[in-house]
């Protein structure tokens, strides 16, 4: 896998961890190479709470994903989420030493560095810098300010937070994987470069991504990201539900969820019922469809509502904050059915489901376009980005670097020539000042002749 322009994305979720293996192709969309997926036992509401299971979720999804793609893995991007990851909106500025040189890259980082020194609560750490809008000398709402005038940069930023125990945690799983984590990406931010489009963004929309143990939710407006929130609820507390209200297994539970349920219990006719088998010769059981309707809708309503007060917390209520394109659902929750119906009837907000196929390549099989896979495809597609930006950047400077040696080798060349014609107009003036000498000498022997 020494090609660069390949990444591998590791999702580790609460029900499923995911590798998935891509490269862009020559249209600049993403072509997935190979998919390995394997049951999550050690993660709990996104925090790894048993290492040893979790390995071993992150070897067999990792192997599966070699086998089907016959390339081997080294590094992974990771996603993580989780109860423990909270944003916070903050400003800082800089001063630059010389106002009179163009705002360039190297200023904006250094910015965004002196932010990540930031002291934050003992145990957390800075995930993630996203400036929103820049400053430049007191003039606002400067979106980009790379090549502008200017002493003094400012800006504001939306800083995500995260436990720095449950950091270390995944980076361990991954490291006794025997895999080497090239970077961390919060999955709400993951998901949304999968599945949204830029005029969703411009407008104004807020992206749900309902997974198995977490929601997680992230708002943009005017192209930037203005929120992110982690919910610690997501399909599971569903199926656990079904497993309490009809005395069933786990495993029967999350069948039914996915084969019969329904968001919607108006959609069931009280005589619809669905019989299974019991346990070790017992008596069949029979569910009732309107039944398994009514506690599903019950539990997604309540993880909408929270959702949904994060969204008025963002303050999309107020006209200037208002999103436009409203909601996007996606992740394993988003297959559910009526569950479009539901989040527009909730929220009064237009709603549509994210399938992640906007930069896949058209071959991709209808599998990788499941909500499901949003996290590991926008994975792949963040680690292909920045490893495109880091190529280009280690092109730039190194032509910089050739430029400045031609310059010097110029400059010792001119240096030269400089020189040379110094010499020469010094045995010029050599020349010059003996000729005025001699003549002055004649001059002053003819006087002291006539003198005489």
């Amino acid at each position: 896998m020494e090609n660069e322009n390949i990444a591998v994305g590791l999702d580790i979720g609460t029900t499923k961890i995911v590798a998935m293996i891509g490269r862009k192709n020559d249209y600049g969309k993403m072509e997935v190479l190979g998919i390995g997926k394997a049951k999550s036992l050690g993660v709990h509401r996104g925090v790894v709470n048993n290492i040893t299971q979790t390995i071993q979720s992150i070897q067999q999804a990792v192997q599966d994903a070699e086998t089907s793609s016959g390339m081997k893995i080294k590094e992974v991007v990771v996603g993580i989420a989780g109860q423990h990851i909270r944003s916070l909106q903050h400003s800082d500025y800089i001063t630059r030493p010389n106002g009179e040189d163009v705002i360039s890259e190297a200023d904006i980082d250094r910015l965004c560095n002196q932010v990540h020194k930031l002291v934050m609560l003992p145990g957390e750490e800075i995930l993630h810098v996203l400036p929103q809008d820049f400053k430049v000398d007191g003039q606002a709402e400067i979106k980009e300010p790379i090549g502008m005038y200017g002493a003094r940069l400012e800006a504001n930023f939306h800083v995500v937070v995260g436990q720095v125990s449950s950091i270390r945690n995944v980076g361990r799983c991954i490291k006794s994987a025997g895999l080497e984590l090239s970077a961390i990406t919060l999955e709400p931010l993951a998901s949304a470069k999968a599945v949204l489009s830029q005029e969703e963004k411009e407008a104004g929309v807020a992206l749900i991504d309902i997974g198995g143990g977490t929601t997680d939710l992230a708002i943009f407006k005017d192209g930037i990201i203005r929120h992110t929130a982690v919910i610690p609820f997501g399909g599971n507390v569903i199926t656990e539900d079904i497993k309490e209200g009809c005395s069933i297994i786990e495993k029967q539970a999350e069948l039914l969820k996915i084969k019969f349920g329904s968001a919607w219990p108006g959609e069931n006719k009280d005589n619809e019922i669905v019989s299974i088998p019991g346990l070790r010769g017992r008596e069949p059981k029979e569910i009732s469809l309107k039944n398994l309707s009514k506690i599903i809708h019950a539990r997604v309503i309540e993880i909408i509502e929270q959702v949904y007060m994060e969204i008025k917390n963002y303050g999309h209520e107020d006209q200037k904050k208002k999103l436009i394109a409203g909601i996007v659902l996606t992740g394993g929750g988003a297959q559910l059915q009526h569950i479009k119906q539901l989040v527009e009837y909730i929220t009064g907000m237009d709603t549509r489901i994210g399938y992640p196929n906007e930069h896949l390549a058209g071959d991709s099989d209808s599998e990788t376009t499941s909500p499901m896979y949003a996290t590991a495809v926008g994975l792949v597609l963040n680690s292909l980005e920045s490893k495109e930006k880091s190529s280009l950047m280690k092109r730039f400077s190194d032509e910089e670097t050739a430029q400045e040696k031609e310059e010097t080798a110029d400059a010792t060349e001119a240096d030269q020539d400089i020189e040379k014609k110094r010499e020469k107009s010094k045995e010029k003036e050599q020349k010059t000042s003996k000729k005025f000498f001699d003549k002055w000498a004649e001059k002053f022997k003819e006087f002291l002749d006539n003198a005489e």
